[in-house]
Protein backbone atom coordinates (compact mmCIF):
# COMPACT_ATOMS: atom_id res chain seq x y z
CA UNK A 1 0.00 0.00 0.00
CA UNK A 2 1.37 3.48 -0.60
CA UNK A 3 0.27 6.16 1.69
CA UNK A 4 -0.85 9.33 0.11
CA UNK A 5 -2.40 11.65 3.17
CA UNK A 6 -2.23 10.69 7.01
CA UNK A 7 -5.21 8.89 6.57
CA UNK A 8 -5.73 7.91 3.21
CA UNK A 9 -2.60 4.97 1.92
CA UNK A 10 -3.88 3.19 -1.79
CA UNK A 11 -3.90 -0.53 -2.99
CA UNK A 12 -3.74 -0.25 -6.92
CA UNK A 13 -5.69 -3.07 -8.92
CA UNK A 14 -3.71 -5.13 -11.54
CA UNK A 15 -6.57 -4.28 -14.03
CA UNK A 16 -4.69 -1.34 -16.59
CA UNK A 17 -6.36 -0.09 -19.42
CA UNK A 18 -7.46 2.65 -21.89
CA UNK A 19 -10.39 3.07 -19.47
CA UNK A 20 -9.08 2.33 -16.03
CA UNK A 21 -5.27 4.36 -16.61
CA UNK A 22 -2.55 2.31 -14.40
CA UNK A 23 -5.85 0.28 -12.99
CA UNK A 24 -8.44 0.75 -10.09
CA UNK A 25 -7.13 2.76 -7.27
CA UNK A 26 -8.48 0.82 -4.05
CA UNK A 27 -8.14 3.58 -1.12
CA UNK A 28 -7.18 2.07 2.51
CA UNK A 29 -8.40 5.13 5.22
CA UNK A 30 -8.11 5.14 8.62
CA UNK A 31 -6.88 7.19 11.59
CA UNK A 32 -3.19 7.05 11.72
CA UNK A 33 -2.38 3.77 13.84
CA UNK A 34 -5.93 2.26 14.06
CA UNK A 35 -6.28 -1.46 14.04
CA UNK A 36 -9.41 -0.96 11.33
CA UNK A 37 -9.46 0.55 7.73
CA UNK A 38 -12.42 2.06 5.42
CA UNK A 39 -11.90 0.64 2.12
CA UNK A 40 -13.50 2.37 -0.63
CA UNK A 41 -13.53 0.93 -4.04
CA UNK A 42 -12.42 -2.87 -3.80
CA UNK A 43 -12.01 -2.82 -7.60
CA UNK A 44 -12.25 -5.86 -9.85
CA UNK A 45 -12.82 -9.65 -8.49
CA UNK A 46 -9.03 -10.30 -7.99
CA UNK A 47 -8.49 -12.53 -5.41
CA UNK A 48 -4.50 -11.36 -4.81
CA UNK A 49 -5.43 -7.92 -5.01
CA UNK A 50 -8.59 -8.15 -2.29
CA UNK A 51 -5.64 -10.34 0.07
CA UNK A 52 -3.27 -7.16 -0.29
CA UNK A 53 -6.45 -5.28 0.82
CA UNK A 54 -7.08 -7.53 3.65
CA UNK A 55 -3.70 -7.48 4.91
CA UNK A 56 -3.76 -3.14 5.08
CA UNK A 57 -5.86 -3.90 8.45
CA UNK A 58 -9.66 -4.94 10.09
CA UNK A 59 -11.79 -3.78 6.95
CA UNK A 60 -14.73 -2.82 9.14
CA UNK A 61 -16.24 -0.88 6.13
CA UNK A 62 -16.56 -0.98 2.38
CA UNK A 63 -17.86 1.64 0.11
CA UNK A 64 -18.66 1.88 -3.51
CA UNK A 65 -18.44 5.45 -5.25
CA UNK A 66 -20.57 3.63 -7.97
CA UNK A 67 -21.81 0.55 -9.28
CA UNK A 68 -19.38 -0.25 -12.28
CA UNK A 69 -17.82 -3.51 -12.32
CA UNK A 70 -13.63 -2.36 -12.14
CA UNK A 71 -14.82 -0.72 -8.76
CA UNK A 72 -17.23 -3.08 -7.26
CA UNK A 73 -16.97 -6.77 -8.81
CA UNK A 74 -14.90 -7.16 -5.77
CA UNK A 75 -17.44 -5.99 -3.25
CA UNK A 76 -19.17 -9.32 -2.25
CA UNK A 77 -16.04 -10.96 -1.77
CA UNK A 78 -14.49 -8.78 0.74
CA UNK A 79 -17.09 -8.60 2.23
CA UNK A 80 -17.20 -12.41 2.76
CA UNK A 81 -13.56 -12.73 3.69
CA UNK A 82 -14.02 -9.83 6.05
CA UNK A 83 -17.88 -9.45 6.78
CA UNK A 84 -17.70 -6.02 6.42
CA UNK A 85 -20.74 -3.99 5.22
CA UNK A 86 -20.64 -2.54 1.75
CA UNK A 87 -22.54 0.63 1.37
CA UNK A 88 -23.28 2.84 -1.83
CA UNK A 89 -25.48 5.07 -3.01
CA UNK A 90 -27.31 2.09 -5.32
CA UNK A 91 -29.13 -0.09 -2.81
CA UNK A 92 -28.52 -2.98 -5.68
CA UNK A 93 -24.79 -3.12 -3.73
CA UNK A 94 -25.12 -2.35 -0.42
CA UNK A 95 -24.85 -5.53 1.80
CA UNK A 96 -25.28 -5.32 5.53
CA UNK A 97 -25.66 -1.31 5.93
CA UNK A 98 -28.02 1.21 4.59
CA UNK A 99 -27.47 2.92 1.51
CA UNK A 100 -25.75 6.53 1.08
CA UNK A 101 -29.35 8.10 -0.21
CA UNK A 102 -29.20 11.09 2.03
CA UNK A 103 -26.22 13.70 0.26
CA UNK A 104 -24.28 15.43 2.74
CA UNK A 105 -24.75 12.61 5.42
CA UNK A 106 -21.58 12.02 7.30
CA UNK A 107 -20.75 8.58 8.43
CA UNK A 108 -17.35 7.31 10.12
CA UNK A 109 -15.10 4.38 10.84
CA UNK A 110 -11.87 2.98 11.72
CA UNK A 111 -11.25 6.65 13.33
CA UNK A 112 -12.13 8.18 10.10
CA UNK A 113 -15.56 10.87 9.28
CA UNK A 114 -16.41 10.84 5.41
CA UNK A 115 -18.91 13.44 3.97
CA UNK A 116 -21.16 11.83 0.97
CA UNK A 117 -21.58 14.22 -1.77
CA UNK A 118 -24.14 12.91 -4.60
CA UNK A 119 -22.08 13.69 -7.98
CA UNK A 120 -23.84 11.85 -10.47
CA UNK A 121 -23.21 12.27 -14.46
CA UNK A 122 -20.42 9.75 -14.59
CA UNK A 123 -22.93 7.63 -13.88
CA UNK A 124 -26.50 7.63 -12.22
CA UNK A 125 -25.15 6.42 -8.78
CA UNK A 126 -21.78 8.23 -8.52
CA UNK A 127 -20.70 10.06 -5.57
CA UNK A 128 -17.84 11.47 -3.67
CA UNK A 129 -16.55 11.53 -0.16
CA UNK A 130 -14.93 14.11 1.90
CA UNK A 131 -12.64 13.51 4.09
CA UNK A 132 -12.47 16.49 6.32
CA UNK A 133 -9.63 15.55 8.60
CA UNK A 134 -7.23 15.56 5.50
CA UNK A 135 -9.37 17.93 3.05
CA UNK A 136 -8.98 15.55 0.80
CA UNK A 137 -12.21 14.39 -1.58
CA UNK A 138 -12.42 10.83 -2.86
CA UNK A 139 -13.78 11.31 -6.17
CA UNK A 140 -14.80 8.15 -7.95
CA UNK A 141 -14.81 8.54 -11.61
CA UNK A 142 -16.69 12.08 -11.49
CA UNK A 143 -12.56 13.26 -11.48
CA UNK A 144 -9.78 10.94 -13.07
CA UNK A 145 -5.83 11.86 -11.97
CA UNK A 146 -5.04 11.96 -15.84
CA UNK A 147 -7.12 13.05 -18.80
CA UNK A 148 -10.89 12.97 -18.68
CA UNK A 149 -13.92 10.95 -17.66
CA UNK A 150 -17.06 9.14 -20.01
CA UNK A 151 -20.95 10.24 -19.23
CA UNK A 152 -21.92 7.06 -19.78
CA UNK A 153 -24.68 7.54 -21.89
CA UNK A 154 -27.77 6.32 -21.10
CA UNK A 155 -27.02 6.21 -17.29
CA UNK A 156 -24.85 9.16 -17.07
CA UNK A 157 -26.57 12.61 -17.82
CA UNK A 158 -24.39 14.95 -19.08
CA UNK A 159 -26.45 18.28 -17.28
CA UNK A 160 -26.36 16.11 -14.21
CA UNK A 161 -22.30 15.98 -14.52
CA UNK A 162 -22.03 19.41 -14.87
CA UNK A 163 -23.88 20.27 -11.54
CA UNK A 164 -21.51 17.71 -9.86
CA UNK A 165 -17.85 19.40 -11.03
CA UNK A 166 -19.74 22.77 -10.34
CA UNK A 167 -19.99 21.18 -6.39
CA UNK A 168 -16.46 19.95 -6.52
CA UNK A 169 -15.08 23.34 -7.25
CA UNK A 170 -16.66 24.22 -3.73
CA UNK A 171 -13.48 21.68 -2.22
CA UNK A 172 -11.07 24.42 -3.29
CA UNK A 173 -8.21 22.83 -2.34
CA UNK A 174 -8.68 19.87 -1.30
CA UNK A 175 -6.60 16.82 -2.86
CA UNK A 176 -8.29 14.91 -4.91
CA UNK A 177 -8.03 10.86 -4.79
CA UNK A 178 -9.26 9.93 -7.89
CA UNK A 179 -10.47 5.81 -8.95
CA UNK A 180 -7.80 5.71 -11.28
CA UNK A 181 -4.91 8.03 -11.77
CA UNK A 182 -2.41 9.67 -9.84
CA UNK A 183 -4.15 11.98 -6.93
CA UNK A 184 -3.81 15.66 -7.59
CA UNK A 185 -3.71 18.86 -5.84
CA UNK A 186 -6.71 21.44 -5.18
CA UNK A 187 -9.88 20.18 -6.48
CA UNK A 188 -11.37 23.27 -7.18
CA UNK A 189 -9.02 24.20 -9.97
CA UNK A 190 -9.33 20.45 -11.39
CA UNK A 191 -13.16 21.07 -11.35
CA UNK A 192 -12.86 24.02 -13.36
CA UNK A 193 -10.23 22.75 -16.07
CA UNK A 194 -13.08 19.89 -16.55
CA UNK A 195 -15.81 22.35 -17.04
CA UNK A 196 -13.88 24.30 -19.50
CA UNK A 197 -12.81 20.75 -21.21
CA UNK A 198 -16.87 20.09 -21.16
CA UNK A 199 -17.82 23.66 -22.69
CA UNK A 200 -14.65 23.25 -25.56
CA UNK A 201 -16.11 19.49 -26.24
CA UNK A 202 -20.04 21.24 -26.98
CA UNK A 203 -18.74 23.50 -29.29
CA UNK A 204 -17.00 21.25 -31.23
CA UNK A 205 -20.22 18.86 -31.23
CA UNK A 206 -22.07 22.16 -32.17
CA UNK A 207 -20.22 22.53 -34.97
CA UNK A 208 -19.61 18.82 -36.18
CA UNK A 209 -23.55 18.55 -36.24
CA UNK A 210 -23.83 22.06 -38.45
CA UNK A 211 -21.02 20.73 -40.94
CA UNK A 212 -22.88 18.23 -41.24
CA UNK A 213 -22.37 14.88 -38.85
CA UNK A 214 -25.46 12.69 -38.93
CA UNK A 215 -24.75 9.90 -36.88
CA UNK A 216 -23.00 9.82 -32.62
CA UNK A 217 -20.32 7.71 -34.77
CA UNK A 218 -19.89 10.75 -37.26
CA UNK A 219 -19.15 13.50 -34.73
CA UNK A 220 -16.69 11.46 -32.97
CA UNK A 221 -14.66 10.70 -36.05
CA UNK A 222 -14.31 14.46 -36.16
CA UNK A 223 -14.72 16.05 -33.16
CA UNK A 224 -12.34 13.15 -30.96
CA UNK A 225 -10.30 12.12 -34.03
CA UNK A 226 -6.91 13.04 -32.30
CA UNK A 227 -7.93 10.47 -29.74
CA UNK A 228 -7.17 6.77 -29.56
CA UNK A 229 -9.65 4.97 -31.85
CA UNK A 230 -9.76 2.11 -28.90
CA UNK A 231 -11.31 4.71 -27.19
CA UNK A 232 -13.84 6.12 -29.75
CA UNK A 233 -16.78 3.69 -28.32
CA UNK A 234 -16.88 5.27 -24.75
CA UNK A 235 -16.31 8.82 -26.78
CA UNK A 236 -19.79 7.73 -28.68
CA UNK A 237 -21.24 7.71 -25.47
CA UNK A 238 -20.16 10.87 -24.46
CA UNK A 239 -21.46 12.48 -27.56
CA UNK A 240 -24.76 10.67 -27.16
CA UNK A 241 -24.83 12.38 -23.81
CA UNK A 242 -24.02 15.84 -25.30
CA UNK A 243 -26.15 15.22 -27.82
CA UNK A 244 -29.11 15.43 -25.58
CA UNK A 245 -28.06 18.03 -23.30
CA UNK A 246 -27.94 20.19 -26.43
CA UNK A 247 -31.44 19.28 -27.48
CA UNK A 248 -32.88 19.97 -23.69
CA UNK A 249 -34.35 23.22 -23.23
CA UNK A 250 -32.33 25.43 -21.32
CA UNK A 251 -29.24 23.68 -20.37
CA UNK A 252 -27.01 23.93 -17.50
CA UNK A 253 -23.92 26.18 -18.39
CA UNK A 254 -20.85 23.94 -19.10
CA UNK A 255 -18.54 26.50 -17.88
CA UNK A 256 -19.80 26.59 -14.53
CA UNK A 257 -21.16 30.40 -14.83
Amino acid sequence: MRQVTPSAGVVLAPNPGPMTLEGTNTWVLREPGHPDVVVVDPGPLDEGHLQAVVATGNVALIVLTHGHHDHSAGAQRLHDLTGADVVSLDPTFTIGGAALTRDGESFGAAGVTLTVVHTPGHSSDSLSLHLAADDAVLTGDTILGRGTTVVAHPDGVLADYLRSLQRLQEYGAATVLPGHGPELPHAGEVAAFYLAHRAQRLEQVRAAVAAGASTPREVVETVYADVDPSLWVAAELSVLAQLDYLRAPGPVPADGH
